[in-house]
């Protein structure tokens, strides 16, 4: 049983923010102090893609380790109510995400996935991105 009623519950998810999410801009601002300059959510790519460099043939998303289910993260927790639902809204992100990997990387593209967790250390997400790009 939720704890909070079902209107305050729609209140709280719908300020969950699917763009412009505090790690998005982050690694955006990281981006942009190596000198790189992108594109935000292209529409014509498969995913919408949060960074598009297409100068370097290459996205970057920025998941959430909870909605994108980071292996073996402690941010990628279950909730304990509506668990079944949950499982498979968990599921068909993942099956998402590898389908929108898999059709960017066979047209072309190279794919680099920055989790939130990873954030909490800015300088090793600095090194990643300049090895990948």
């Amino acid at each position: 049983m939720d704890r909070i009623s079902k209107e305050h519950r729609s209140w709280n998810m719908s300020r969950i923010q699917s763009r412009d999410t505090k790690p998005e801009k982050t690694v955006r601002s990281i981006l942009h102090g190596l000198g790189y300059r992108f594109r935000l959510h292209r529409k014509d790519l498969p995913g919408k893609p949060d960074i598009v460099l297409a100068r370097y043939n290459s996205v970057i998303f920025v998941h959430g380790c909870f909605w994108h289910r980071h292996k073996d993260c402690k941010n990628a927790s279950i909730p304990k109510t509506k668990k079944t639902f949950w499982e498979e809204k968990f599921k068909a992100n993942v099956e998402r995400d590898i389908k929108v990997k898999n059709e960017l990387k066979s047209n072309g593209w190279r794919v680099l996935v920055v989790w939130e967790c990873e954030l909490t250390d800015i300088e090793s997400v600095e090194k990643e991105l300049g090895k990948f790009l």
